[in-house]
Protein backbone atom coordinates (compact mmCIF):
# COMPACT_ATOMS: atom_id res chain seq x y z
CA UNK A 1 0.00 0.00 0.00
CA UNK A 2 1.48 3.81 -0.77
CA UNK A 3 2.33 5.66 2.16
CA UNK A 4 3.12 9.48 2.28
CA UNK A 5 6.87 9.54 2.33
CA UNK A 6 6.41 12.03 4.72
CA UNK A 7 4.54 10.11 7.10
CA UNK A 8 7.45 7.44 6.47
CA UNK A 9 10.54 9.26 7.59
CA UNK A 10 8.06 10.64 10.77
CA UNK A 11 7.68 6.74 11.33
CA UNK A 12 11.52 6.52 11.74
CA UNK A 13 13.63 9.53 13.02
CA UNK A 14 16.70 8.27 13.12
CA UNK A 15 16.53 7.40 9.16
CA UNK A 16 15.16 11.12 8.84
CA UNK A 17 18.12 12.12 10.60
CA UNK A 18 20.45 10.08 7.98
CA UNK A 19 18.41 11.14 4.93
CA UNK A 20 18.57 14.77 6.13
CA UNK A 21 22.41 14.51 6.60
CA UNK A 22 23.16 12.75 3.26
CA UNK A 23 21.17 15.12 1.38
CA UNK A 24 23.48 17.45 1.61
CA UNK A 25 26.84 15.76 1.64
CA UNK A 26 25.43 14.13 -1.99
CA UNK A 27 24.93 16.98 -3.50
CA UNK A 28 28.17 18.64 -2.08
CA UNK A 29 30.14 15.68 -3.40
CA UNK A 30 28.98 16.15 -7.20
CA UNK A 31 29.74 19.94 -6.79
CA UNK A 32 32.99 18.80 -5.92
CA UNK A 33 33.66 16.39 -8.65
CA UNK A 34 32.59 19.12 -11.17
CA UNK A 35 34.87 21.74 -9.44
CA UNK A 36 37.95 19.96 -9.42
CA UNK A 37 37.77 18.37 -12.83
CA UNK A 38 37.23 21.94 -13.85
CA UNK A 39 40.06 23.40 -11.90
CA UNK A 40 42.41 19.95 -13.00
CA UNK A 41 41.82 20.79 -16.84
CA UNK A 42 42.01 24.93 -16.09
CA UNK A 43 46.00 24.37 -14.77
CA UNK A 44 46.45 21.92 -16.97
CA UNK A 45 46.01 23.97 -20.13
CA UNK A 46 48.31 26.36 -19.21
CA UNK A 47 51.24 24.33 -19.87
CA UNK A 48 49.77 21.31 -21.98
CA UNK A 49 47.48 20.63 -25.40
CA UNK A 50 44.10 19.53 -25.22
CA UNK A 51 44.56 15.74 -25.17
CA UNK A 52 47.45 16.01 -22.28
CA UNK A 53 44.55 18.11 -20.23
CA UNK A 54 42.33 16.00 -20.56
CA UNK A 55 44.61 13.25 -19.70
CA UNK A 56 45.43 14.84 -16.71
CA UNK A 57 41.47 15.36 -15.82
CA UNK A 58 41.38 11.10 -16.06
CA UNK A 59 44.29 11.38 -13.68
CA UNK A 60 42.01 12.55 -10.71
CA UNK A 61 39.45 9.83 -11.40
CA UNK A 62 42.72 7.59 -11.17
CA UNK A 63 44.11 8.76 -7.79
CA UNK A 64 40.40 8.12 -6.09
CA UNK A 65 40.17 5.06 -7.16
CA UNK A 66 43.35 3.65 -6.22
CA UNK A 67 43.15 4.46 -2.71
CA UNK A 68 39.43 3.13 -2.63
CA UNK A 69 40.04 -0.02 -4.38
CA UNK A 70 42.58 -0.71 -1.73
CA UNK A 71 41.27 -0.24 1.27
CA UNK A 72 37.33 -0.71 0.64
CA UNK A 73 37.71 -4.70 1.77
CA UNK A 74 39.34 -3.47 5.03
CA UNK A 75 36.58 -0.88 5.36
CA UNK A 76 33.84 -3.43 5.48
CA UNK A 77 35.73 -5.42 7.89
CA UNK A 78 35.75 -2.49 10.27
CA UNK A 79 32.42 -1.84 9.77
CA UNK A 80 31.78 -4.69 11.30
CA UNK A 81 33.25 -4.56 14.33
CA UNK A 82 32.64 -0.32 15.36
CA UNK A 83 30.00 2.07 15.53
CA UNK A 84 28.94 2.82 12.01
CA UNK A 85 27.53 5.96 12.71
CA UNK A 86 31.26 6.91 14.16
CA UNK A 87 32.94 5.78 10.46
CA UNK A 88 30.61 7.74 8.57
CA UNK A 89 31.12 11.07 10.70
CA UNK A 90 34.60 10.47 10.76
CA UNK A 91 35.03 9.99 6.94
CA UNK A 92 32.44 13.01 6.07
CA UNK A 93 34.76 14.73 8.38
CA UNK A 94 37.67 13.89 6.41
CA UNK A 95 35.89 14.90 3.21
CA UNK A 96 35.01 17.97 4.29
CA UNK A 97 38.75 18.60 5.64
CA UNK A 98 39.97 17.74 1.86
CA UNK A 99 37.49 20.30 0.64
CA UNK A 100 38.68 23.43 2.98
CA UNK A 101 42.00 22.41 1.83
CA UNK A 102 41.43 22.58 -1.91
CA UNK A 103 39.50 25.69 -1.40
CA UNK A 104 43.00 26.99 0.47
CA UNK A 105 44.85 25.71 -2.51
CA UNK A 106 42.62 27.41 -5.06
CA UNK A 107 43.33 30.89 -3.09
CA UNK A 108 47.04 30.33 -4.46
CA UNK A 109 47.90 32.56 -7.13
CA UNK A 110 49.67 29.18 -8.77
CA UNK A 111 47.72 25.91 -7.39
CA UNK A 112 49.80 22.73 -7.56
CA UNK A 113 48.43 19.58 -9.59
CA UNK A 114 50.76 17.55 -7.24
CA UNK A 115 48.99 18.76 -3.97
CA UNK A 116 45.10 18.34 -5.77
CA UNK A 117 45.88 14.77 -6.69
CA UNK A 118 47.15 13.98 -3.34
CA UNK A 119 43.56 15.96 -1.75
CA UNK A 120 41.56 13.63 -4.49
CA UNK A 121 43.61 10.28 -3.18
CA UNK A 122 42.29 11.32 0.70
CA UNK A 123 39.27 11.33 -0.88
CA UNK A 124 39.24 7.93 -2.31
CA UNK A 125 39.95 6.60 1.18
CA UNK A 126 37.51 7.99 3.18
CA UNK A 127 35.11 6.95 0.45
CA UNK A 128 36.33 3.38 1.03
CA UNK A 129 35.12 3.69 4.47
CA UNK A 130 31.96 5.72 3.54
CA UNK A 131 30.54 3.56 1.39
CA UNK A 132 30.01 -0.02 3.38
CA UNK A 133 28.96 2.04 6.47
CA UNK A 134 26.25 3.77 5.31
CA UNK A 135 24.88 1.04 3.34
CA UNK A 136 25.44 -1.33 7.02
CA UNK A 137 23.94 1.35 8.96
CA UNK A 138 20.58 1.47 7.13
CA UNK A 139 18.97 -1.65 8.64
CA UNK A 140 19.96 -0.75 12.05
CA UNK A 141 17.77 2.60 11.42
CA UNK A 142 14.36 0.91 10.24
CA UNK A 143 12.41 -1.77 10.44
CA UNK A 144 13.37 -5.34 8.03
CA UNK A 145 9.86 -4.87 6.35
CA UNK A 146 10.79 -0.99 5.81
CA UNK A 147 14.13 -1.74 4.01
CA UNK A 148 13.02 -1.57 0.26
CA UNK A 149 11.21 1.75 0.64
CA UNK A 150 14.60 3.23 2.51
CA UNK A 151 16.57 2.09 -0.12
CA UNK A 152 14.36 3.81 -2.57
CA UNK A 153 14.71 7.14 -0.71
CA UNK A 154 18.84 6.75 -0.52
CA UNK A 155 18.97 6.14 -4.52
CA UNK A 156 16.64 9.02 -4.62
CA UNK A 157 18.99 11.34 -2.48
CA UNK A 158 21.86 10.33 -5.46
CA UNK A 159 19.95 10.47 -8.36
CA UNK A 160 18.34 13.69 -7.86
CA UNK A 161 22.10 15.16 -6.78
CA UNK A 162 23.49 13.69 -10.20
CA UNK A 163 21.26 15.49 -12.19
CA UNK A 164 21.04 19.12 -10.23
CA UNK A 165 24.49 18.91 -8.22
CA UNK A 166 26.41 19.30 -11.57
CA UNK A 167 24.60 22.28 -12.86
CA UNK A 168 24.62 24.18 -9.35
CA UNK A 169 28.52 23.23 -9.73
CA UNK A 170 28.77 24.80 -12.47
CA UNK A 171 27.46 28.10 -11.91
CA UNK A 172 29.71 28.44 -8.72
CA UNK A 173 32.91 27.56 -10.85
CA UNK A 174 31.77 30.25 -13.02
CA UNK A 175 31.92 32.86 -10.02
CA UNK A 176 34.92 31.39 -8.46
CA UNK A 177 36.76 27.94 -7.49
CA UNK A 178 36.96 28.81 -4.60
CA UNK A 179 33.87 29.62 -3.84
CA UNK A 180 32.46 26.23 -4.82
CA UNK A 181 34.94 24.12 -2.12
CA UNK A 182 33.15 26.85 -0.03
CA UNK A 183 29.61 26.32 -0.49
CA UNK A 184 30.94 22.10 -0.89
CA UNK A 185 32.00 22.74 2.99
CA UNK A 186 29.43 24.31 4.49
CA UNK A 187 27.28 21.37 2.72
CA UNK A 188 29.40 18.38 4.42
CA UNK A 189 29.26 20.64 7.42
CA UNK A 190 25.29 20.25 7.70
CA UNK A 191 25.84 17.14 6.67
CA UNK A 192 28.10 15.86 9.46
CA UNK A 193 25.71 17.94 11.85
CA UNK A 194 22.98 15.81 11.19
CA UNK A 195 24.70 12.53 11.23
CA UNK A 196 25.53 13.42 14.85
CA UNK A 197 21.96 13.09 15.89
CA UNK A 198 21.22 9.76 15.17
CA UNK A 199 20.56 8.21 18.61
CA UNK A 200 20.36 4.83 17.37
CA UNK A 201 22.96 1.98 18.92
CA UNK A 202 25.14 1.21 15.51
CA UNK A 203 27.71 -0.64 16.76
CA UNK A 204 27.46 -4.20 15.56
CA UNK A 205 27.64 -7.59 17.45
CA UNK A 206 31.32 -7.67 18.41
CA UNK A 207 33.11 -9.87 15.93
CA UNK A 208 36.29 -12.05 17.91
CA UNK A 209 39.34 -12.41 15.70
CA UNK A 210 42.07 -10.73 13.24
CA UNK A 211 40.87 -8.92 10.91
CA UNK A 212 42.42 -10.60 8.00
CA UNK A 213 40.27 -14.15 9.26
CA UNK A 214 37.02 -11.63 9.42
CA UNK A 215 37.74 -10.59 5.75
CA UNK A 216 37.82 -14.08 4.46
CA UNK A 217 34.75 -14.58 6.44
CA UNK A 218 33.17 -12.12 4.44
CA UNK A 219 34.05 -13.41 1.20
CA UNK A 220 33.10 -16.79 1.85
CA UNK A 221 29.91 -15.62 2.92
CA UNK A 222 29.74 -14.01 -0.63
CA UNK A 223 31.05 -16.86 -2.32
CA UNK A 224 28.46 -19.26 -1.04
CA UNK A 225 25.37 -17.00 -0.38
CA UNK A 226 23.95 -17.79 -3.88
CA UNK A 227 21.06 -14.79 -3.38
CA UNK A 228 24.77 -12.32 -2.38
CA UNK A 229 27.08 -14.03 -4.94
CA UNK A 230 24.11 -13.88 -7.99
CA UNK A 231 22.75 -10.33 -7.12
CA UNK A 232 26.24 -8.80 -7.13
CA UNK A 233 27.77 -10.58 -9.79
CA UNK A 234 24.72 -10.21 -12.17
CA UNK A 235 25.11 -6.61 -11.79
CA UNK A 236 29.17 -6.64 -12.62
CA UNK A 237 28.80 -8.26 -15.78
CA UNK A 238 25.81 -6.14 -16.80
CA UNK A 239 27.37 -3.19 -16.06
CA UNK A 240 30.64 -4.22 -17.45
CA UNK A 241 28.77 -4.96 -20.75
CA UNK A 242 26.25 -2.27 -21.10
CA UNK A 243 28.62 0.64 -20.44
CA UNK A 244 26.60 2.65 -23.40
CA UNK A 245 27.16 5.77 -20.96
CA UNK A 246 30.87 6.23 -22.08
CA UNK A 247 30.09 6.53 -25.95
CA UNK A 248 27.94 9.73 -25.63
CA UNK A 249 30.73 12.01 -26.41
CA UNK A 250 30.76 9.88 -29.66
CA UNK A 251 27.02 9.79 -30.26
CA UNK A 252 26.02 13.82 -29.69
CA UNK A 253 29.25 14.34 -31.96
CA UNK A 254 29.46 11.97 -34.66
CA UNK A 255 26.29 10.38 -35.11
CA UNK A 256 23.18 12.25 -33.93
CA UNK A 257 25.10 15.41 -34.75
CA UNK A 258 23.49 16.98 -31.30
CA UNK A 259 26.49 19.04 -30.10
CA UNK A 260 27.20 19.99 -26.38
CA UNK A 261 23.73 20.70 -25.65
CA UNK A 262 22.31 17.87 -26.90
CA UNK A 263 25.49 15.79 -25.54
CA UNK A 264 24.42 17.36 -21.78
CA UNK A 265 20.70 15.82 -22.75
CA UNK A 266 21.72 12.74 -23.32
CA UNK A 267 24.19 12.62 -20.11
CA UNK A 268 21.58 13.57 -17.75
CA UNK A 269 19.10 10.43 -19.78
CA UNK A 270 19.88 8.01 -17.52
CA UNK A 271 20.12 9.54 -13.99
CA UNK A 272 16.16 11.66 -14.64
CA UNK A 273 14.58 7.70 -15.47
CA UNK A 274 16.73 6.54 -12.09
CA UNK A 275 14.94 9.52 -10.30
CA UNK A 276 11.67 8.60 -11.56
CA UNK A 277 12.12 5.10 -10.63
CA UNK A 278 13.51 5.59 -7.39
CA UNK A 279 11.03 7.74 -6.43
CA UNK A 280 8.25 5.35 -7.53
CA UNK A 281 9.33 2.85 -5.69
CA UNK A 282 9.99 5.07 -2.71
CA UNK A 283 5.61 5.17 -2.54
CA UNK A 284 5.03 1.78 -4.30
CA UNK A 285 8.23 -0.15 -3.18
CA UNK A 286 8.65 -4.22 -4.47
CA UNK A 287 7.22 -6.30 -2.55
CA UNK A 288 6.54 -9.35 -4.05
CA UNK A 289 8.29 -11.66 -7.03
CA UNK A 290 11.56 -9.43 -6.28
CA UNK A 291 13.74 -11.98 -8.12
CA UNK A 292 12.32 -11.65 -11.45
CA UNK A 293 11.56 -7.94 -11.11
CA UNK A 294 15.57 -7.77 -10.84
CA UNK A 295 16.30 -9.67 -13.96
CA UNK A 296 13.57 -7.81 -15.71
CA UNK A 297 15.21 -4.79 -14.96
CA UNK A 298 18.57 -5.51 -16.22
CA UNK A 299 16.51 -6.96 -19.25
CA UNK A 300 15.46 -3.37 -19.69
CA UNK A 301 18.65 -2.06 -19.35
CA UNK A 302 20.05 -4.30 -21.53
CA UNK A 303 17.10 -3.59 -24.47
CA UNK A 304 17.32 0.28 -24.06
CA UNK A 305 21.26 -0.20 -25.00
CA UNK A 306 20.12 -1.70 -27.81
CA UNK A 307 17.57 0.70 -28.84
CA UNK A 308 20.18 3.40 -27.73
CA UNK A 309 22.89 2.26 -30.62
CA UNK A 310 20.29 1.70 -33.47
CA UNK A 311 18.59 5.11 -33.20
CA UNK A 312 19.32 7.91 -35.00
CA UNK A 313 16.97 10.30 -34.04
CA UNK A 314 17.71 12.60 -30.29
CA UNK A 315 14.68 12.11 -28.56
CA UNK A 316 14.25 8.17 -29.18
CA UNK A 317 17.89 8.00 -28.16
CA UNK A 318 17.38 10.41 -24.95
CA UNK A 319 14.06 8.63 -24.37
CA UNK A 320 16.29 5.11 -24.08
CA UNK A 321 18.61 6.45 -21.82
CA UNK A 322 15.67 6.98 -20.22
CA UNK A 323 14.36 3.70 -19.77
CA UNK A 324 18.08 2.33 -19.08
CA UNK A 325 18.17 4.66 -16.23
CA UNK A 326 15.03 3.43 -14.81
CA UNK A 327 15.85 -0.58 -15.54
CA UNK A 328 18.73 -0.21 -13.80
CA UNK A 329 16.88 1.61 -10.60
CA UNK A 330 14.86 -1.71 -10.50
CA UNK A 331 17.61 -4.11 -10.71
CA UNK A 332 20.02 -2.02 -8.07
CA UNK A 333 17.30 -1.43 -5.63
CA UNK A 334 16.02 -5.08 -5.47
CA UNK A 335 20.07 -5.88 -5.54
CA UNK A 336 21.01 -3.47 -2.39
CA UNK A 337 17.95 -4.68 -0.23
CA UNK A 338 18.58 -8.60 -0.69
CA UNK A 339 22.10 -8.15 -0.36
CA UNK A 340 21.63 -6.49 2.96
CA UNK A 341 18.45 -8.18 4.72
CA UNK A 342 20.14 -12.17 3.66
CA UNK A 343 23.19 -10.90 5.32
CA UNK A 344 23.41 -11.05 9.09
CA UNK A 345 24.04 -7.73 10.41
CA UNK A 346 27.35 -8.22 12.20
CA UNK A 347 28.60 -9.25 8.26
CA UNK A 348 26.65 -6.58 6.72
CA UNK A 349 29.91 -4.13 6.59
CA UNK A 350 31.94 -6.56 4.66
CA UNK A 351 29.67 -8.23 2.30
CA UNK A 352 28.68 -4.34 1.46
CA UNK A 353 32.87 -3.54 1.02
CA UNK A 354 32.55 -6.58 -1.58
CA UNK A 355 29.23 -5.28 -3.57
CA UNK A 356 31.00 -1.64 -3.51
CA UNK A 357 34.24 -3.27 -5.26
CA UNK A 358 32.44 -4.96 -7.35
CA UNK A 359 30.22 -2.00 -8.39
CA UNK A 360 33.30 0.38 -8.57
CA UNK A 361 35.39 -1.93 -10.74
CA UNK A 362 32.88 -2.93 -13.25
CA UNK A 363 32.28 1.14 -13.72
CA UNK A 364 35.91 1.55 -14.63
CA UNK A 365 36.44 -1.65 -16.45
CA UNK A 366 32.94 -1.35 -18.20
CA UNK A 367 34.16 2.04 -20.15
CA UNK A 368 37.46 0.97 -20.62
CA UNK A 369 35.82 -2.79 -22.24
CA UNK A 370 33.34 -0.17 -24.16
CA UNK A 371 35.88 1.73 -25.32
CA UNK A 372 38.30 -0.96 -26.83
CA UNK A 373 35.29 -3.20 -28.70
CA UNK A 374 34.65 0.64 -30.02
CA UNK A 375 37.60 0.93 -31.67
CA UNK A 376 37.45 -2.34 -33.99
CA UNK A 377 33.58 -2.12 -34.34
CA UNK A 378 32.69 1.50 -33.95
CA UNK A 379 30.38 3.02 -31.51
CA UNK A 380 27.36 2.03 -32.65
CA UNK A 381 28.56 -1.94 -32.94
CA UNK A 382 29.47 -1.24 -29.16
CA UNK A 383 26.58 -0.52 -28.09
CA UNK A 384 24.54 -2.87 -29.34
CA UNK A 385 26.49 -5.69 -28.57
CA UNK A 386 26.45 -4.12 -25.40
CA UNK A 387 23.04 -4.70 -24.76
CA UNK A 388 23.25 -8.45 -26.28
CA UNK A 389 25.55 -9.22 -24.23
CA UNK A 390 23.71 -7.85 -21.38
CA UNK A 391 20.65 -9.75 -21.88
CA UNK A 392 22.45 -13.11 -22.49
CA UNK A 393 23.86 -12.60 -19.07
CA UNK A 394 20.26 -12.23 -17.84
CA UNK A 395 19.26 -15.31 -19.43
CA UNK A 396 22.28 -17.05 -17.93
CA UNK A 397 22.23 -15.82 -14.23
CA UNK A 398 18.42 -16.33 -14.24
CA UNK A 399 19.23 -20.38 -15.33
CA UNK A 400 22.62 -20.49 -12.57
CA UNK A 401 20.87 -19.26 -9.15
CA UNK A 402 17.70 -20.19 -9.24
CA UNK A 403 17.67 -19.12 -5.84
CA UNK A 404 18.44 -15.03 -6.48
CA UNK A 405 15.50 -15.63 -9.30
CA UNK A 406 12.70 -17.28 -7.18
CA UNK A 407 13.47 -14.60 -4.38
CA UNK A 408 10.08 -13.43 -3.56
CA UNK A 409 9.50 -11.15 -0.72
CA UNK A 410 11.97 -8.35 0.01
CA UNK A 411 11.11 -8.42 3.91
CA UNK A 412 11.38 -12.46 3.25
CA UNK A 413 13.14 -12.96 0.54
CA UNK A 414 13.30 -16.64 0.84
CA UNK A 415 9.85 -17.12 1.35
Amino acid sequence: MAENPLHFLARHPDYRRYFLGMLPVTFGGQIEAVTIGWQVYSIARQTLSIEQSAFMVGMVGLAQFAPLFALTLFAGTLADRVSRKAIVFWALLTEMIGVLALMIVSLQSAPSLTTIFVIAGLFGASRAFLSPATNALVPMLVSRSDMPRAMSFSMMVWMGSVIIGPFFGGLLVAHSVATAYGVTAMLYVLGVAMILTIRAHTTPERQAGHALTLLREGLAYVWKNKVVFGAISLDLFAVLLGGATALLPAFATDILKVGPLGFGLLRAGPAVGGLLMAAWLSVYPITRAAGVKMFLGVAAFGLATIAFGLSRNMWMSLAALVVLGAGDMVSVNVRQVLIQIVTPDHMRGRVSAVSGLFISGSNELGEFETGVVSRFVGPVMAAVLGGIGTLIVTGAWAAWFPALRRADRLDHPHD
